[in-house]
């Protein structure tokens, strides 16, 4: 145990005063009544490395009862949601805390959840982190601060190296969930992972099972968010853990695709993937939605892939297979209904551009793109774009220019007819006035027409939307 403070300890100190002065404050009211605290885990590592954020993780001696009634009188807002595991949160100020009980967890061979010990002091509590470079803490309660890392934890961070405090094999096997927090680290902070829990990550993989879908699925969304995905999906399918957590995407390193002789499709997913994420800020900065689908777009080529005699190999429909696929797994792993909607929709859009040509399109085409967009568009632009990834210089400008030509008519359109907001000529409540019907699906199939109308045609205006539809009505009711 280190107990010099140190120059990193120094560094985290100044780090810790400067963007979080309330922990001071916090940590004096656990000393009042006589217990410890110290910040612990990933906060101590950020504050090391001075990116040190507002959300605040700490471990003390206090049982969680007595936490809460500490909280009660330090924080704005508490919540106890995570009490059965020891830990209780608050909230003042713009810092958001986690407090949790020293402690010692473990899963049984088949269960989803932890068994909870609580342990006796800081140095089992630290034994159990998942890393060497959070398990260090910063104990506060002290005559001063005291900077304490007992697995050169520090010496790590320097390496940029994922170690385990212990045995990999025995962290692994306690929760399965951090050989993906492996890969998660790996991503956002560009860390390597020892040799040892690599070879434990690839012997344990199907331990994941154990792990529920949320979890996972968090984990998961924390790998595609970082700053360098490619790494941590990358892992996810060297060590084996995605073939049990996502399975369609290693099934993509067996695929040849037709139009990029030079890469399988998993390459060129995860170069779709980081080219999406280099036009990102058309949407605003980070986004989920626009990953998931450039990470997925394709996983419907192995189930449609099919030899063309002569040699060649084609994937017909496999946008539509994919959209299927990308549904299915998504909802397995329990993502939100919008977000399955939103990747689904895109899946199976992404191939639609490519019926454009050099600008045959006529303007109807170009409406129902819009239309069957909705409110993806731009999500469908960056994906469109991002799909290019050829390495002839000619043909990727050549189809840049194309779709920069597409966007163009669809900003004249926009601007000549507001085709965000597509709608038939005439709506409901006239359609039933002029055919004498009630609400019913005759009214449904009318307000169809009328919207082809409006696609094909563009806007008519109510008389002759009249017109047709009176002409198609006749010639509905003669059938």
């Amino acid at each position: 145990m280190t107990s010099a403070l140190g120059a990193a300890g120094e560094l985290a100190i100044r780090s810790l005063i400067e963007r979080a002065p309330l922990a001071s404050s916090l940590a004096q009211a656990f000393k009042s009544k006589g217990f410890t605290l110290a910040l612990v885990g990933g906060p101590v590592r950020d504050a090391i490395l001075g990116r040190l954020g507002s959300d605040l993780d700490f471990t003390t001696n206090a049982l969680p009862q007595e936490t809460k009634k500490i909280l009660k009188d330090w924080a704005e807002n508490i919540w106890e949601t995570g009490i059965a595991f020891g830990t209780v949160a608050g909230k003042r100020g713009d810092t958001t805390v986690e407090v949790t009980t020293y402690r010692s967890e473990h899963y049984n061979p088949e269960s989803r959840k932890p068994s909870v010990e609580y342990g006796k002091d800081i140095l089992g509590d630290l034994s159990r982190r998942d890393f060497t470079v959070n398990a260090m803490a910063l104990e506060l309660t002290g005559d001063k601060p005291e900077f304490i890392d007992p697995f050169n934890g520090l010496q790590d961070l320097s390496k940029k190296i994922l170690r385990t405090p212990v045995k990999p094999d025995d962290s692994f096997n306690d929760d399965p969930l951090r050989m993906m927090r492996a890969a998660r680290f790996a991503s956002q902070l560009d860390f390597e992972i020892a040799g040892n829990a690599l070879t434990s990550m690839k012997d344990l993989s199907q331990r994941i099972e154990i792990i529920s879908a949320e979890r996972v699925r968090d984990e998961f969304t924390k790998i595609l968010m970082s700053p360098n995905p490619r790494i941590g999906i990358t892992i996810l399918v060297d060590a084996g853990l995605a073939d049990i957590v996502i399975p369609e995407i290693p099934k993509l390193r067996l695929e040849v695709d037709e139009h990029h002789h030079h890469k399988d499709v998993y390459e060129h997913s995860i170069t779709v993937l980081e080219q999406a994420i280099m036009q990102e800020d058309r949407l605003g900065g980070p986004n989920l939605v626009i990953r998931l689908a450039a990470l997925l777009h394709d996983i419907g080529k192995p189930k449609t892939r099919s030899f063309i005699d002569g040699g060649g190999v084609s994937f017909h429909h496999h946008e539509v297979v994919g959209a299927r696929l990308a549904k299915k797994r998504l909802q397995e792993m329990r993502f939100d209904s919008n977000t399955i909607e939103a990747v689904e929709v895109l899946t199976a859009l992404h191939l639609r551009f490519h019926g454009y040509g050099d600008g045959e399109w006529s303007d109807s085409a170009v409406r129902r793109y819009v239309r069957d967009a909705g409110a993806l568009l731009n999500h469908l632009h960056i994906l469109t774009r991002a799909d290019c990834t050829t390495r002839n210089k000619a043909k990727a400008t050549r189809l840049s220019l194309v779709y920069d030509s597409l966007e163009a008519r669809i900003d004249v359109l926009m601007k000549e007819e507001e085709l965000s907001k597509i709608r038939p000529d005439l709506d409901g409540a006239q359609v039933m006035s002029l055919l004498n019907l009630k609400p019913s699906r005759e009214v449904g199939a009318a307000m169809n027409f009328l919207m082809e109308l409006r696609l094909d045609q563009g806007q008519i205006g109510e008389e002759k939307a009249t017109a047709e539809l009176l002409n198609w009505w006749k010639d509905r009711g003669s059938k």
